[in-house]
């Protein structure tokens, strides 16, 4: 959320996008946001145009140099921040329902046509649960990181910027509404956008070398990674991915034997257990013949 509000160029279009339309900020606010916290003279003719459009140009008192944009210009449709918490949430709920709804039902139907033409009724339930509960929680992402944007304007007459990346951190804690297995794709979804702007921030700061086509190389190391993991230990592989690229790619592993829950670490173990017990058995038979024909151990003799 911090490359969002302050870099957004480090941010591939898409993810940019998807956000700008889940979220219920306008991008001429989130440029004045900007350029307050960079201290940089704020684009009135542009904020003046959008509140123009929704009509509230009125209302609101604009500065070229503000040292915080305010409430009124962050929701400019409701003057309470709690109501344009609960809107945000419940227009967030609206607009992603049918998106999650559609990435939870389409592919189970096609990688579990089977179960879905057994018992289709049941599908479609599964599939609405676990839409909702996605859905809800982006939803409370939203409302969390609006709710404490506004805190920070009730509490503090100055804008930093680390105060995005603190509400990205706060929001993140919706996660608890997902399912564990759900909570580490999640992770593993944003972990790389996060890396990449990460990255991109600091060589555009001179802090980091610019290596060409280290994309290249990353991309070939993850893959390489992942195809390891599938062939050798894929209960650590997210259920989905594992289905599809096992569907997908001709080769042994598109008819994998029965999983197992052990891993190479643990056959390695019992390799080398099975190497061992051979020689303990060895030397406690030497042992007790040496004992057997042991004339002196033969009382009397």
């Amino acid at each position: 959320m911090y490359a969002f509000v302050m870099r957004p160029e480090s941010l591939p279009k898409s993810y940019q996008d998807f956000i700008q339309k889940t979220g219920p900020v306008a991008e001429p606010v989130y440029k004045a946001v900007r350029d307050s916290c960079r201290g940089h003279p704020v684009d009135v003719a542009s904020l003046h145009a959008y509140l123009s459009r929704i009509g509230k140009s009125d209302y609101v008192k604009l500065e070229e140099f503000p040292s915080i944009i305010p409430c009124s210009i962050i929701h400019p449709g409701t003057n309470s921040c709690l109501a344009h918490e609960v809107n945000a949430t419940s227009a967030t709920f609206k607009k992603t329902f049918p998106l999650y709804f559609s990435l939870t039902f389409v592919p189970f139907v096609v990688l579990h046509l089977q179960k879905f033409t057994d018992a289709p009724f049941r599908t479609f339930w599964i599939a609405i649960k676990g839409a909702v509960r996605s859905t809800s929680f982006l939803s409370a992402f939203v409302g969390i990181f609006q709710g404490v944007i506004c805190l920070h304007r009730k509490v503090a007459s100055r804008d930093h910027k680390l105060v995005y990346w603190i509400a990205g951190g706060i929001s993140a804690l919706s996660v608890l509404l997902e399912i564990k297995a759900r909570r580490g794709e999640l992770a593993l979804y944003v972990l790389p956008r996060a890396v990449d702007s990460l990255w991109y921030i600091l060589v555009n700061r001179h802090l980091l070398p610019d290596i060409r086509n280290a994309e290249v190389f990353l991309f070939s190391l993850c893959m390489g990674g992942i195809m390891y993991y599938l062939e050798y230990e894929p209960e650590t592989m997210a259920p989905f991915l594992r289905g599809l690229i096992r569907r997908f790619l001709a080769s042994r592993i598109s008819n994998p034997s029965p999983p197992s829950n052990r891993t190479a670490s643990y056959t390695y173990l019992q390799a080398l257990d099975g190497m061992t017990k051979p020689k303990l058995q060895e030397r406690r038979d030497s042992e007790s013949s040496s004992e057997k024909y042991n004339l002196e151990s033969i009382p009397g003799l």
